[in-house]
């Protein structure tokens, strides 16, 4: 009995249907109720641990509220300048989401992601991959 060949023009649709869902980014958030619960502490320990598997890791946003043990865990890790922005006499930082794209890390993170009366502080996780949220799968 003859070995059938496989297709080559399927094997590279296969291929390429592949490598186009790995290029795909990836969102992973860290929810938390309120105010202190580890969110960010949580993100930090999340890019030390991707750091040490050799992934490019940059944290593009962090606020660690004065938190010693929250600083402490940005020794080692690339964090990108702040976008700064003057608005109304005010000097303003905020994430720089341009950096980041002209950048495209392995993996990014980002604390804090909205601002103004409203903010909440939400860690996110961003990779070349796709989104992923904490608790289920999203694609971008």
């Amino acid at each position: 009995m003859e070995a059938r060949r496989p297709d080559p023009d399927a094997l590279l649709r296969r291929v390429e249907a592949e490598e186009a869902k790995q290029a795909r980014g990836k969102l992973k958030v860290f929810f938390g109720a309120t105010a202190g619960v580890g969110k960010t502490y949580a993100m930090l320990q999340a890019a030390h641990e991707q750091g040490s598997d050799e992934v490019d890791v940059v944290i593009g946003w962090v606020e660690t509220h004065g938190r010693a043990e929250t600083e402490a865990l940005l020794e080692g890790l690339t964090i990108l300048p702040p976008h700064v922005v003057e608005h109304r006499g005010t000097i303003l930082q905020e994430f720089d989401l341009d950096a980041a794209l002209a950048r495209p890390p392995g993996l990014g993170f980002v604390g804090r992601v909205v601002s103004g009366q409203d903010s909440r502080n939400v860690a996110l996780e961003f990779t070349a991959e796709g989104f992923r949220s904490h608790s289920s799968e999203h694609e971008r």
